[in-house]
């Protein structure tokens, strides 16, 4: 093994070290009622047969509510809202469900659920009094596949989600019953925490990635030297991996580290309204961000090779 990739694994295995000791398992559970429902027998066959199809080769369902009305896109907000801080403040876990966060942050993510949760159940009230339009919407548009069976009495207490912090690690008593058994779930929790290490470092480089490669193709414009006209978000949307990196970094990749810095290096002092009103600095940010992009590529091509090094340590 080369000195590189030594170094590359002696980063990783002090980063997921890192990781076990500081952060901790959250998942965000959530629960939901279900729009859409299978059409039952009798009317897929119907549905099939006005194709010449058999029933039982095709599948074919209803939507019973119609989920772009303000009330329930008003519920939905709220719940994109809960999975987007979720994300933003954890990193990824090889496990489903589960994300890592810090440890200190557990108490500020339990009351952030928490105040969403009560904006929730005052959104779903609110819902629920429109209800009765919603279902008659349905009838309207369902025809003779509206069954009002489909419809709970209420809507109150069936949108909902809350916290958990499930332990990952080995409990403590198998230490005593069986310590073969407790060194191997030790091993085995140790690998699930490299994985969430190389979980980190792609999800930072494709977002980060994806961010660059944005923000230089509309700074550079259309292939007649034309500009190309970008939101604000092309802009605060690197401000925000910055700050998220700062704070999520597991210190794993020199390389990445060196690129991230060398990125908000770029966008130092730099806003929308100048890149817009300064030509020169368009093309000068645009040709330092397609160089980071070019590295980025290198390093999401090298990706798998590297992962193989780990594993194989």
């Amino acid at each position: 093994m080369s000195a590189v990739a030594s170094t590359g694994n002696s980063l990783a295995i002090d980063a997921s070290e890192r990781l076990r000791a500081r952060m901790a398992a959250a998942k965000l559970s959530v629960t939901w009622l279900g729009t859409r429902k299978a059409l039952n027998t009798e009317q897929r066959d119907q549905a099939a047969g006005s194709f010449g199809a058999t029933g039982k080769f095709v599948s074919a369902g209803k939507k019973l509510l119609d989920t772009s009305h303000p009330a329930f896109k008003a519920v939905t907000a709220i719940r994109g809202q809960a999975v987007s801080y979720w994300k933003n403040i954890s990193l990824p876990f090889p496990e489903p469900g589960i994300r890592l966060i810090k440890q200190s942050e557990i108490e500020r993510f339990s009351t952030r659920i928490s105040s969403l949760r009560s904006e929730l159940r005052m959104a779903v009230e609110a819902m629920q009094d429109q209800y009765e339009e919603l279902k008659s919407q349905a009838r309207t548009r369902l025809g003779n596949l509206y069954n009002p069976d489909d419809y709970p009495a209420s809507l109150v207490g069936l949108f909902d989600f809350d916290t958990e912090f499930p332990s990952v690690e080995p409990p403590d008593y198998m230490r005593t019953l069986s310590p073969e058994l407790y060194a191997q779930e030790c091993r085995r929790m140790q690998s699930r925490f490299e994985e969430a290490v190389q979980l980190a470092e792609q999800a930072f480089i494709t977002e980060l990635s994806r961010l660059v490669e944005h923000l230089a193709e509309r700074l550079r414009g259309d292939s007649d030297g034309s500009p190309k006209i970008f939101r604000d978000s092309a802009v605060t949307n690197l401000t925000e991996f910055f700050d998220r990196f700062r704070r999520l970094n597991v210190r794993s990749n020199q390389e990445l580290d060196e690129l991230v810095s060398e990125a908000q290096q770029i966008m130092r002092g730099v806003n929308p309204q100048n890149l817009r009103d300064m030509p020169s600095l368009q093309r000068s940010v645009a040709e330092q961000m397609t160089e980071v992009q070019g590295r980025l590529d290198t390093m999401l091509i090298e990706r798998p090779r590297r992962n193989i090094l780990r594993r194989g340590r």
